[in-house]
Formats: structure tokens, sequence, C-alpha cells
């Protein structure tokens, strides 16, 4: 009798060691995998969208982005309505710049992107959230392993939560959501394409190359008529200030309107259109951060911020903005003036 409840318990403790072996994989072991994943790759290539929800009007963009091992990287930001708005995130040997092929100009960066801030479409900076998150909430549903975390936002700490989904069976990531302080989803990437260790060309990360290919794409989609326009946007979100003037001065190749903003704190934004700019020899270096607006790309320093959008130049200057409220004014610059 009791050589039969022996190998009763056997079996069943084998039982019991077998389930746990099949059952659901632990935080530690999700991030072991996650880990693991890294260390092997060559590199990648991801297609998503991203869907900016911080305006009247959500904004959907496309990401392209390439990685190749260490530190090369590639983040090519579409405007579905204008080509000529397209830019690139570019780090190669030579340093972090930001390129707008449309208008034949580029930033040049002193930074450590993408290893200062997080970016919620580079694979490696989700799993670095994940591990550096000593609270991190992790929960799975059918498909997915998910990752409740803090952000490290250096230029915007109006987002400080996200949510990391990651693919049961090829441990990348599908969707991420960044929160505001009220956990409301105020950005979404979502993932349609992860290509593990493709192959890449010499070119693909050499500043003139993706300067050249992309500058041909914008100018056949641009007529005449739509280079000579330009069209006055205001912000819609003023931070308080209401608009005291609003002065356009006609330039020899283009025009230049200048919106004064006064109020609790005060702040000038610039727009100037050029038909027959020159192109930059080099790149126009840059103190500052790299910032996504989600409609462009642009470059923040103490008291301004500067990017391109739709064949326009812009620049929001305030000794009184915050970071974060020069950051929230310039995402809202998508609205046009009401005649």
């Amino acid at each position: 009798m009791n050589k039969k409840v022996s190998i009763w318990m056997a079996l069943l403790i084998g039982m019991v060691l077998l389930l746990s072996a099949c059952g659901e994989k632990s935080h530690e072991d999700v991030v072991k995998k996650l880990d693991g994943k890294l260390e092997e790759l060559e590199g990648y290539k991801v297609e998503a969208d991203m869907v900016m929800k911080t305006g009247q009007e959500d904004q959907t963009y496309g990401i392209d982005v390439w990685h190749k091992k260490d530190d090369m990287y590639r983040v090519a930001l579409s405007n579905t309505e204008d080509e000529k708005g397209n830019q690139i995130i570019l780090k190669n040997e030579d340093g972090v710049f930001v390129l707008t092929p449309a208008l034949d100009k580029s930033f040049k960066f002193q930074t450590d992107w993408p290893h200062n801030s997080s970016q919620p479409y580079l694979f490696q900076s989700l799993v670095k959230d994940i591990k550096e998150d000593e609270e991190a909430e992790f929960e799975t549903t059918d498909n997915h392993y998910v990752f409740k975390t803090t952000t490290n936002y250096q230029s915007n700490n109006n987002l400080p939560y996200q949510e990391i989904y990651i693919d049961k069976k090829e441990f990348t990531p599908t969707q991420v959501k960044v929160m505001d302080k009220d956990k409301q989803a105020l950005v979404e990437v979502n993932f349609s394409e992860f290509n593990i260790n493709p192959s890449f060309e010499e070119k693909d990360f050499v500043l003139e190359e993706n300067m050249e290919t992309n500058s041909e794409v914008a100018e056949t989609s641009a007529t005449p008529e739509e280079d000579e326009e330009m069209s006055v946007v205001f912000p819609e979100n003023t931070a308080g200030a209401e608009l005291t003037e609003k002065k356009e001065v006609q330039l020899e190749d283009g025009k230049r309107v200048i919106l004064t903003y006064a109020g609790e704190k005060n702040f000038t934004l610039v727009g100037e259109k050029r038909t027959s700019a020159e192109a930059l020899s080099s790149p126009q270096e840059v103190q500052g951060d790299i910032v996504n607006l989600g409609h462009a790309v642009g470059a923040l320093s103490n008291n301004a911020i500067e990017w391109h959008f739709e064949g326009t130049d812009y620049y929001l200057a305030s000794e009184e903005l915050t970071k974060d409220e020069l950051v929230d004014v310039a995402q809202s610059v998508i609205g046009k003036e009401v005649k």
C-alpha cells in the first residue's frame, strides 16, 4: 500500500512540475528572454504608425525604424498628408542628425540620443524602461505580456507612464501607449512589421545619401504653386497667453510671420517660408535635445524650440515657458488661421 502511495505521489509531483513548466512566464522570465533577444540581434527594421492625441484632432504619422548593431539608427517620420514634411533622425559614426530633405536642411546634435530618453518606437529603449522600473506592473493576456512602467522623457514630464505590449511568440513589441498623469493615452505606437536581422547597405546610414534620396521624392510631390504658399498657423495651446500682435514681413524670396503672445507667460512664434533657400553645405550645430512633436522633430534648448513642418521653418522662444510648456505649445502648432 505504501509502495502504491509513493508511486502516486511521484506521478503527482511529476505532473505538477510539468504543468509549471508549461505555465505562464513570470515577470523575470520575460525580462530575461527580452535581454537575450537583444543580445542576439544584429539589427532590425520596423514599420509602425504613431497616433498623437495631444490636439483637438488625432494626428497619425508613419514611422520606419532601421537599427544596425551596435549604435546605428535611422528613424523616418512620414507625414501622410504632405511628403514635404518627412523627416529623418539619423545616428551614425559621425553623430546624431535630424534631416528635413525637402528643405535641404539638417541639424547636428551634441546628444546621447537615443539612450538619454524614452523612445516608444525603439526596442532597446522599451526593454531599458522595463528593466529600470523596479515597480513596473506585469500581466498577461491571450497573446501578449503587458508591462506598465514609468517613462524617462527628458523634454516632456507630462507623459510619465506607458503600457508596453510584447508578443508572446516573437518577444517583440506590438503596441505602446504613452500616458499622461491621469493615465490617459496621448501617444500610441502600433507596430505592423518587425523584421529581425535584415540586410543593410553601407549607404543606408550615410547622411548625404539620406538627404539626396528623400529630397528627390519631396521635389516630385510638390508643385510650384504649393512652394509659394504659406499658411499662417496658430498654436491651439497658448499656455494661457493671448495673441497681441501679428506681423507679416515680405522677404525677397518668401514671407515671415511673427506672432506675439502675452499673458502670465509671454512667448513669440516665428514662421518663415522661402522659395529659394540655398542648401546648407553642412548641418547646423544645435546645443539642445531632440524632441518628437508628432507632426515634426524639433531641436529644444532651454528657452526655445525650432522645427520644420510642411515647408516652413518655425521658431518658438520664451524666457518664461518651461521646457514642457515649450513642447506643449509647439505640438499644437497645426491649426490654420480662421478667416
